[in-house]
């Protein structure tokens, strides 16, 4: 728990009380209650502002075409990293005002892939020079960095390889001659990642922005549930996708298995495994 004197520098009125939450794997978070009413805390032991720099930039570029949580403030105590958001009273609401506001997103566009920095997760590295080829940013910058790490941690094998280098080489005959546009993709869009608030608009979390192929965003909806039917509908009839998207699907599905894979060992190695196995 956060000390008394840590919490009184922060830029808050009268701290009242203060609760542990929910907040995924990476943060320690918690509810703040004020004199000016309830703030959501996120802090990052043993790290400098910057930190939240990546999610502050990624929730600014996704507020312009979707609700995102308001930046309160972001900062620095005792080498920990803070960020304040507004705190978000959460309800029930529409799959389908969900696939209309990401498709809404994915409208939002760039002249080449990538982003203006790295994001350099130790174990989900994330190399973003700007690129105006699409397959050689995603299989250079994106798939080979994640199996080279799967190889590093003795979590790849020869036959995983084989396999590999199959894929690789149709996924880049297949963009050869065919244009993708980039777009602003959320990141890691699985349904930990959206909620709905008390009055039922649909909100995007916990970015981790870069311009890419949308198709990638919506596979990762596809790996864990929790988006619907009417998602799809009004995503589709909002912003159409390509013809083939099934197809594409598991290229793209593939990427955020070996990020778990990095992430969580083995368990994850028999989904690796069932896409590789088709090529």
């Amino acid at each position: 728990m956060l000390t008394k004197e840590w919490l009184d520098q922060l830029p808050l009125s009268v701290i009242q009380s203060i609760q542990p939450v929910s907040g995924g794997d990476i943060n320690d978070s918690y509810r703040v209650e004020t004199s000016e009413g309830p703030f959501f805390l996120l802090v990052q032991p043993n790290h400098d502002a910057s930190f939240y720099a990546h999610e502050v930039e990624g929730l600014t570029l996704l507020s312009q075409a979707a609700l995102v949580p308001e930046v309160i403030a972001t900062g620095q105590i005792s080498g920990d990293a803070y960020l304040i958001l507004n705190w978000v009273d959460t309800g029930q609401g529409s799959q389908s005002a969900l696939g209309e506001m990401v498709a809404h997103v994915h409208q939002i566009h760039q002249d080449r892939f990538g982003f203006n920095h790295d994001v350099l997760n130790v174990k989900l590295p994330k190399i973003n020079t700007w690129q105006s080829d699409w397959p050689t940013f995603y299989l250079t910058q994106r798939l080979d960095v994640l199996v080279k790490r799967a190889e590093n941690h003795q979590l790849w094998n020869s036959q995983r390889d084989q396999h590999y280098a199959h894929l690789r080489a149709i996924f880049e005959s297949y963009y050869k001659d065919r244009s993708i546009v980039p777009s602003l993709l959320h990141g890691d869009l699985w349904s930990g990642n959206y909620l709905f608030t008390s009055d039922g608009n649909p909100m995007l979390i916990d970015p981790d922005v870069f311009y890419e192929d949308r198709e990638l965003d919506l596979a990762m909806t596809t790996i864990f549930g929790g988006f619907d039917e009417n998602f799809y509908s009004a995503y589709t009839a909002t912003y159409p996708l390509e013809p083939d998207f099934k197809e594409r699907l598991p290229w793209y599905q593939f990427y955020y298995l070996v990020a778990h894979l990095n992430l969580f060992g083995e368990m994850y190695g028999g989904a690796v495994d069932q896409i590789l196995n088709h090529y």
